[in-house]
């Protein structure tokens, strides 16, 4: 082979140096990437999100057309009510009752309005839908968490947002966790031990608020505080129906913070406020407090679905009178969606 065949042939080879530079620019422009990348995901999550709730909101209209009402958030009597409306209050809740508008007739059916969550199986309490779960947080198969079934002589807490946790003499359980709650309202009906506690029946401003049942010998068969259209003086486009619940990184399927949704025993399982006291959550390791209050883990947005079906991302700096107005369905101060 001659001089000019044999230096051909080891120039046909990376050299040490020029390998290192390869790598170092492949490095440089996966680090570019990565950002984008992370960022479309996020950005499709969101989508699916909003998607999700856009079927909920639709769900709760179907429901309304139907029943001529809004699902109640859950059966809850006030303390000292006549005997018509003196029971219930462990029953399940308004997600059950829009399954048949999403296409879950037959898991609805496994319900009974009528007897408490924990007397139904595991296997019904367990079950949810890929529309109640954000995927930035987790998918359907994942959405199952633990938490406590009240019993007989079940002790209870009360937190300063006015919420009762069973602690002593509950049962531990698991099932169906989720991300998506009703507006309940803002906190202006109280939160000190009253009957006219937000929390009881009828006495929420929003929209999903909990009610008072029928009761027949003593147990629940309908619901008497019905909230309906005409109820929503403030305007359809500019009240709340559903949105993000707040729940703590590092919480996911741990009760109370990420509480079963199917079960109505604590307005914070499926409902949340908003308003003065009562700010989208920021911080989301947040505990507390905040177990009625509205919260996202897409950054710096919160995602909403309004009566008129609209659903809109809103920023989780947002004052709190705004978000008040948005919350109560008739404190005669409308906004718009840009304020």
């Amino acid at each position: 082979m001659s001089r000019l065949e044999n230096s051909f042939a080891l120039k046909k080879g990376f050299t040490l140096v020029e390998l290192l530079v390869v790598i170092a620019i492949i490095g440089m422009l996966v680090g570019l990437l990565l950002p984008a990348v992370q960022s479309a995901r996020e950005a499709a999550r969101a989508m699916q999100c909003k998607n999700n709730l856009h079927q909920i909101s639709l769900a709760v209209d179907m429901f309304h057309d139907t029943q001529k009402s809004f699902p109640p958030a859950r059966y809850q009597p006030r303390p000292g009510d006549i005997t018509a409306f003196d029971c219930g209050g462990k029953e399940t809740t308004w997600l059950v009752r829009i399954m048949p508008y999403l296409e879950a007739t037959s898991m609805e059916q496994r319900w009974d309005y009528s007897i408490p969550y924990g007397d139904h199986k595991e296997r019904v309490r367990t079950q949810t839908l890929p529309a109640f779960c954000c995927p930035a947080r987790r998918s359907a198969s994942e959405a199952i968490g633990i938490g406590q079934l009240v019993g007989t002589g079940t002790v209870w807490i009360t937190l300063p947002c006015g919420c009762r946790i069973p602690v002593a003499g509950s049962a531990p359980a698991i099932g169906a966790v989720g991300d998506y709650g009703g507006n309940h309202g803002d906190i202006s009906p109280g939160s000190t031990g009253l009957a006219t506690d937000f929390s009881n029946g009828g006495n929420g401003n929003g929209i999903i608020i909990s009610s008072r049942a029928n009761c027949v010998n003593g147990s629940p068969k309908n619901w008497a505080d019905r909230i309906r259209y005409s109820s929503v003086t403030d305007g359809l486009s500019n009240t709340i129906v559903t949105g993000e619940m707040h729940v703590p990184i590092g919480k996911l399927g741990e009760s109370p913070q990420d509480a079963f949704i199917f079960n109505g025993d604590n307005v914070f399982n499926m409902t949340r406020l908003g308003g003065p006291t009562m700010p989208i959550v920021k911080d989301l390791r947040s505990e507390g407090n905040s177990l009625v209050q509205w919260g996202s883990w897409h950054v710096g947005l919160c995602q909403f679905a309004f009566a008129d079906g609209s659903v809109r991302a809103i920023n989780t700096s947002i004052d709190t009178d705004t978000l008040g107005r948005f919350c109560n369905r008739a404190d005669g101060q409308p906004v718009s969606a840009q304020d």
